[in-house]
C-alpha cells in the first residue's frame, strides 16, 4: 500500500458512461473465466442450502427466520434470498451460478469504489484483480457459497457507506451503514469482523483514533456482531456437529494451526497454484520444532510493520486488516469443515481483499513511476489479469459436476478421505460402478478409520456385491456402531445383513428394536423388523403389529401391505383380511407379481360368508 500519512484529495469521478462501459467490461471478463462452472450442475451440499419443498411456502420463510435448524446454518438472510431465488427460477441451476457471479461482479466493483474512496490508485486492476483471482473460484463457482459472495456485498458497501458517514455525519448514512452490517451478518457472521476492519481503515487515514468520533459509533456494531459471531460459532458446535475428537484441539496446537493459516491463505493469494477444494489435513504437533516457525513468522512480521508504521502505515493496516478479518476461520473456534481440513479457498474470500488491493495499488503507483511507455504500462496488467483469468476459467472446470469435482480433488489431494467417500456415493448409483465404489470407499476407510458414514457405505456396498460379501458388511455395520452408537440406519442395515446368515434372526430383530429407538417413525425400519418377526417362531402377531405401523408411517407402500397379506395368510381365519392387503398392494403397483400370485392363492381357499 503506498505512503500515506493522511486523507489525499481523491481523484475526480470517472463519467458515468465510462463507469458502465468499465463495469460491462468486469462483467464479461468474469462471464468468460467462469464460464465452465456456470454450466455445472448441484454439487456437495448444495442440495441443503438451494430451499427444499417443505420450506418453499410463506410458512416456510418464517420457519427460516425463526426455527433453529429448519436450515443447516442459521443464516435467515442467506436462505431468505435462495427463497426467494427459488420462486423466479425453481430449480433451474443456471439462475444460481449466475446470481452468485452477478454478486462477486458487484463486490468487485464496490473495491473499485471503495479504492477511489480511499484515494488509492489502481482502483478498475484492484476490481479487476479480485474478480478474476482464481482463490475466488470456490465462492462464486459453488452455490453453496452464495453466503460469501452476497455477504461480501453487504459487508462493502457498509464499508462505503460508513466512510461516507465518517466524512459527512449524517446520520442517515449512519443507520443505512448499520443496515447493512446487519444483513451481512444475517448471511455470514465472519463479516462480525468489519467494525474492527473500519477502525483500521480510519487509523491509516488519520494515524490516530478518538473515543467520541471513531470508537463510538461502531460500539453497537461490536455490541450485534461478536455475540452473533459466538452464536454462530455455538450452533457449529452443538447443531452442526463441530465437536468430538476431531475437534479437541489443544491450545498450543491451534496457536500452531493458526500461524500456519496465515501464511497459507497468503501464499495461495500470491502464488495460485495447486488450489484444490480439499487440502491435506495437517498434523499439528507442537513437539515438531519447525511447525512453530509458522506462529514465530507471523508474530515477526507483525512486529516489524509495527515499527515501520512510523514511516508508512499501509502494511500494518493491510495485514491487521487480513489477520483480523480471517480471526474466525484461524482454529480457535471449531468449524464443521475442520473435519475435512482446516483450510478452504472461500474462507479468505474477504481477507483476500487486504492483499489484493494494496498489491493493486502499489502495481499501479510503480508503473505510474517507471520510464516505461503506455504500452508496457497498459501491457503488464493486461497481462496479469489475462493469467487470473486463465486460472480461473481452468480453476471452473472442476465445479462442472460432482464427479469432476471429486477427481480433481484427488488428483490434487490424494489422501481426501472426503472425496473418495463421496466418490464412491456418486459411483454406487451408476451402472457397472460398485466395484469402483467399493475402492473408493476402502480408500475413505483406510485414510480415515474414524468415520463411521465410509464403512456404513462400504457396508452397503459390500451387501450388494455380485455375490453378497455380507460377513464383511456386518463387519463394516459394527464399525460404524462403534464409532457412531446412535446410527440408525447402521443398525437397520446390521439387522438386515444379520437377517440372512444362518442363526442371526435374533440378533437381526434387536438391531431393527435399537434403530426403532433412535428413529421410531421410519416405516422402513418398522417393515424390516416385521419380516424378521414372521420369520421367528411364535412372533407372527408381533409382525402384524409391525406392519400395521409401518402403514400408518406409510400407506402407499405395496412391499409392506403384501408382507402384511403374507402374515395373514398364516393365520387362521385371517384369509379375507389377506385378499383386502393384496388388493390394496395391486391397486398401488398393479404389476407386484409377488402379490398377484398370493391372491390367486387365497381365492380358492377363500370361505363363503355366511
Amino acid at each position: 500500500m503506498p505512503k500515506t500519512r493522511g486523507p489525499q484529495r481523491e481523484p475526480s469521478p470517472t463519467p458515468k458512461p465510462n463507469r458502465i462501459a468499465v463495469f460491462a467490461s468486469l462483467v464479461c471478463a468474469a462471464v468468460i473465466a467462469y464460464w465452465p462452472s456456470l454450466q455445472g450442475a448441484l454439487l456437495w451440499d448444495d442440495e441443503r442450502h438451494v430451499t427444499r419443498p417443505d420450506l418453499q411456502s410463506l410458512d416456510g420463510l418464517w420457519r427460516i427466520w425463526f426455527h433453529l435448524g429448519a436450515t443447516q446454518q442459521y443464516y435467515p438472510v442467506l436462505h431468505s434470498a435462495f427463497w426467494l431465488e427459488h420462486g423466479i427460477w425453481g430449480d433451474a441451476v443456471l439462475g444460481y451460478h449466475l446470481t452468485n457471479l452477478l454478486l462477486h461482479c458487484i463486490s468487485a466493483y464496490l473495491v473499485v469504489l471503495l479504492m477511489r474512496r480511499l484515494a488509492l490508485p489502481g482502483a478498475w486492476l484492484g476490481g479487476l484483480i479480485f474478480a478474476l483471482h482464481p482463490v475466488c473460484v470456490e465462492a462464486v463457482a459453488w452455490i453453496s457459497e452464495q453466503k460469501s459472495t452476497l455477504s461480501g456485498v453487504f459487508y462493502l458497501a457498509a464499508t462505503l457507506v460508513y466512510l461516507d458517514f465518517n466524512q459527512t455525519r449524517r446520520k442517515n448514512r449512519y443507520w443505512l451503514a448499520g443496515a447493512l452490517f446487519l444483513l451481512a451478518l444475517g448471511t455470514k457472521t465472519v463479516t462480525a469482523t468489519l467494525p474492527a476492519v473500519l477502525l483500521v481503515i480510519l487509523w491509516w487515514r488519520s494515524g490516530r483514533l478518538e473515543w467520541r468520533r471513531d470508537f463510538a459509533p461502531l460500539l453497537p456494531w461490536f455490541v450485534v456482531g461478536v455475540p452473533a459471531g459466538l452464536f454462530t460459532a455455538w450452533v457449529e458446535r452443538t447443531v452442526i456437529g463441530a465437536q468430538g475428537a476431531a475437534f479437541a484441539l489443544t491450545v498450543p496446537q491451534r496457536v500452531l494451526l493458526a500461524g500456519r493459516v496465515i501464511w497459507f491463505y497468503a501464499w495461495k493469494l500470491l502464488w495460485p497454484a495447486g488450489l484444490a477444494f480439499s487440502y491435506p489435513h495437517w498434523k499439528l504437533d507442537p513437539a515438531v520444532w519447525w511447525q512453530w516457525l509458522f506462529p514465530a513468522g507471523v508474530t515477526a512480521v507483525g512486529c516489524g510493520l509495527y515499527l515501520a508504521a512510523r514511516w508508512d502505515r499501509g502494511p500494518l493496516a493491510a495485514f491487521l486488516i487480513f489477520v483480523g478479518t480471517l480471526t474466525p476461520v484461524l482454529g480457535f473456534l471449531n468449524v464443521l469443515p475442520f473435519r475435512y481440513s482446516y483450510v478452504a479457498d472461500h474462507f479468505q474470500y474477504l481477507a483476500s481483499l487486504a492483499i489484493v488491493v494494496p498489491a493493486a495499488a502499489s502495481l499501479a503507483a510503480w508503473l505510474k513511476r517507471t520510464p516505461w511507455g503506455r504500452t508496457a504500462r497498459i501491457g503488464l496488467p493486461v497481462a496479469l489479469l489475462v493469467v487470473l483469468g486463465g486460472l480461473t476459467w481452468w480453476q471452473s472446470t472442476m465445479y462442472t459436476d460432482s464427479e469432476t469435482l471429486y477427481r480433481a480433488t484427488l488428483a490434487r489431494n490424494p489422501a481426501s478421505w472426503l472425496a473418495h467417500n463421496n466418490l464412491g456415493l456418486l459411483l454406487v448409483q451408476q451402472p457397472g460402478g460398485l466395484n469402483e465404489a467399493i475402492a473408493e470407499y476402502r480408500a475413505a476407510v483406510r485414510l480415515e478409520p474414524d468415520y463411521p458414514e465410509a464403512h456404513f457405505n462400504l457396508g452397503s456396498a459390500l451387501a450388494h456385491a455380485d455375490p453378497p460379501d455380507r460377513a464383511g458388511a456386518i463387519a463394516q455395520y459394527r464399525t460404524a456402531l462403534r464409532l457412531k452408537p446412535d446410527y440408525a440406519e447402521a443398525h437397520n442395515n446390521l439387522g438386515n445383513a444379520l437377517s440372512h446368515v444362518h442363526g442371526g434372526m435374533a440378533e437381526a430383530v434387536a438391531e431393527f428394536q435399537a434403530a426403532l429407538r433412535i428413529e421410531p417413525d421410519v416405516a422402513e425400519i418398522h417393515t424390516n423388523l416385521g419380516n424378521a418377526l414372521a420369520q421367528t417362531p411364535g412372533r407372527l402377531g408381533d409382525s402384524v403389529a409391525e406392519y400395521q405401523t409401518a402403514l400408518r408411517l406409510d400407506p402407499d407402500n405395496a412391499a409392506t401391505h403384501y408382507y402384511l397379506a403374507g402374515a395373514f395368510s398364516q393365520m387362521p381365519g385371517r384369509e379375507n383380511d389377506a385378499i383386502a392387503e393384496c388388493t390394496a398392494a395391486l391397486r398401488i403397483r398393479p404389476d407386484f407379481a409377488p402379490a398377484q400370485q398370493l391372491l390367486e392363492e387365497l381365492r380358492p381357499a377363500r370361505r363363503t360368508p355366511r
